[in-house]
């Protein structure tokens, strides 16, 4: 297939086509290495992951605040988080395993790591972010083949994710009185912290079970 002769209607141009399939391939092997773990120690590797390609007025948006032009070059070389993929697990330690068998992949390049977890952002925001370089059959943005697209992974604990869509529904909230914004901002860190302590104890169960065992 000659990508330059597809269509180049919206801001990803004509690598839009590949881009939920790249998505839909990492996934399943997400899927699949869950499955393994499952079969192996009866346990999940994770809650739940779900996945998405950026839409178009998201890209328009994030490259006009970045003083970007909005192309594909800018889209899926400049910026990083056209394809998007968020693992939620039960524990703590999971993140860890996930992300040991994300490095595992052969195709797949960890080009860099923000550990919100350990280095916690100030608004108590928590996670762990990856960014990929996937190489895959298809051309790239920058013309080669095989292309290399990047994949931005988040994971976080169940609590950690119950806490950041409670932040993400707060912060569009508009007309907001600046003293009640001031107490929104405290009651968040403050549930942050606990949750973050609820994840401490629930790792410490899971660890005193497992003695057990």
């Amino acid at each position: 297939m000659n990508i330059k002769n597809q269509s180049n209607s919206t801001i990803y141009g004509p690598y839009q086509v590949h881009l939920n399939d790249i998505l839909n391939e990492l996934m399943g092997r997400l899927n699949t290495a869950s499955e393994a773990y499952r079969e192996k120690t009866g346990e999940a590797l994770f809650e739940h992951l779900n996945g998405r390609v950026k839409n178009e007025a998201s890209m328009i948006d994030k490259c006009e605040r970045r003083q970007l032009p909005a192309t594909p070059y800018s889209a899926l070389h400049e910026l990083t988080d056209a394809i998007g993929i968020r693992v939620v697990t039960t524990f703590r330690d999971d993140i860890d395993r996930v992300i040991h068998i994300i490095e595992s992949f052969d195709d797949c390049e960890i080009v860099e790591r923000k550990d919100y977890i350990h280095h916690v952002k100030p608004n108590g925001y928590r996670s762990y972010h990856l960014i990929l370089s996937m190489e895959t059959p298809y051309e790239d943005v920058c013309g080669s083949v095989p292309g290399h697209y990047f994949v931005e992974i988040q994971l976080r604990t169940i609590a950690m994710d119950t806490w950041a869509s409670l932040e993400h529904q707060v912060s569009y909230k508009k007309n907001i009185d600046p003293k009640r914004a001031e107490l929104l901002s405290q009651e968040l860190k403050r549930c942050a912290d606990e949750l973050a302590s609820c994840d401490i104890s629930m790792q410490t169960i899971r660890n005193l079970i497992r003695e057990k065992e």
